[in-house]
């Protein structure tokens, strides 16, 4: 592990001030899309079939309260 962050710093310092702008944005942009699909697969694990209504049962349950 200690090699590759010694790797990444030295990209890092190769690249221009626009280009490293660049980067972040898209590791940046990245970085959300994989904390998003986490929460995602989290929830499809703990969902269960009989979590789910129709539009009819919601409809039914909310004409009930």
């Amino acid at each position: 592990m200690n090699l590759l962050r010694i790797r990444i710093h030295h990209l890092i310092e190769q690249l221009g001030d626009e280009e490293l702008d660049s980067v972040w944005n898209c590791t940046h942009a990245l970085h959300c899309d994989f904390y998003m699909l986490k929460a995602i697969q989290q929830v499809k694990r703990s969902q269960q079939p009989w979590d789910i209504l129709t539009h009819d049962e919601a409809v039914r349950m909310l004409m009930f309260v």
